[in-house]
């Protein structure tokens, strides 16, 4: 057998080890998420009946209402049945909308996927030159003031970056709309793209300030490589060893980091819906808050726990495929 066959049939059982030992991460981290939240129903003043019927209603009406929810069985039972309901995809029902909560969800969870996806690509595009372009200049003007803006970006709030990019765009300069679109599909909300720009932008600043300090780490190691210096030696253009050697070896931690930035953003939507009215999982999850209605905040709350554990998954597997370093631990 030759000596590239070993090594291959060696890294794909190396892989597989790696991969089955996230996997069954993965589903510990999500069995725990779920334990905390069923938890959180459990731990609500004066029990889910009390919460949920209110401080006005009697015994008589608790105690149906836990006989009819099942509320009334063993801790351990309810937990087997509520986790039996989440892996069918069953949420429960929601009390205010009445309607089940999965369908809730993915009626949202699309557009909140738009917001959260547009805005990384687009802190992407920006990010990615924008670090090089740090990289290239370090330690003059052009990157001090970067990295100064950057920072100040990346420690905003959402809420209130948003809050001065509607007061800048929308009511000093009239330029854009402070509304996000409605609509019920995401095609609906497509079709008026100068209303997506303020929850996109809030959105993605702080991916450009997150990517770009990346990217310009990532790109100054790169540039005091042996295979650079090598490359210089022998005459090559500055330009071609950069973007054709450089940038593809810097673009591995941005890339790995997108696993567990997207989770991030995804939640981030949570404040950046709110502030701008826009119809994703955010608006529904504050609006379940206002209302009491606990089986929409925590299906939110479970779907966007085992989407950052998923984003963790992918980033690690990423990482691996992309870094030969990480493999050492793979085991």
């Amino acid at each position: 057998m030759s000596t590239t066959a070993t090594r291959d049939r060696s890294g794909t059982r190396m892989f597989g080890w790696f991969l089955a030992k996230r996997l069954v991460q993965a589903a510990v981290v999500i069995a725990i998420v779920s334990i905390v939240v069923f938890m959180l129903l459990q731990a609500l003043p004066g029990g889910p009946a009390r919460g949920i019927l209110g401080q006005q209603a009697t015994e008589a009406q608790i105690e149906a209402f836990n006989h009819e929810m099942g509320f009334d069985l063993p801790l351990v039972q309810q937990y087997l049945n509520y986790a039996g309901q989440w892996l069918r995809g069953d949420l429960g029902r929601s009390f205010v909308m009445n309607t089940e909560v999965s369908d809730v969800i993915m009626q949202r969870l699309p557009k909140t996927l738009v917001l959260a996806l547009t805005a990384v690509l687009g802190a992407l595009v920006v990010a990615i030159p924008l670090g090089m372009a740090q990289a290239l200049r370090r330690n003059k003007p052009f990157d001090y003031v970067m990295t100064g803006l950057n920072f100040i970006v990346y420690s905003t709030p959402s809420f209130f970056l948003g809050l001065l990019l509607i007061m800048l765009f929308s009511q000093v300069l009239g330029w854009l709309p402070a509304n996000a679109p409605q609509g019920n599909s995401v095609a609906e909300i497509l079709a008026h793209p100068k209303e997506m720009i303020l929850p996109v932008l809030t959105s993605g600043l702080a991916g450009v300030a997150t990517f770009s300090r990346y990217m310009r780490s990532s790109t100054i190691d790169n540039l005091h490589e042996d295979y650079v210096r090598t490359a210089r030696a022998k005459g090559t253009p500055a330009n071609k060893v950069v973007f054709r050697h450089v940038l593809r070896n810097s673009l591995t931690p941005v890339v790995t980091m997108l696993g567990y930035y997207l989770p991030v953003m995804f939640g981030g939507a949570l404040v950046v819906e709110q502030l701008f009215n826009f119809p994703g999982m955010g608006l529904l999850f504050w609006n379940a808050a206002q209302t009491s209605d606990f089986p929409v905040l925590l299906g939110c709350v479970l779907v966007i726990s085992v989407a950052t554990v998923i984003g963790s998954l992918l980033a690690d597997i990423t990482q691996f495929i992309l870094d030969p370093r990480a493999r050492g631990g793979a085991r």
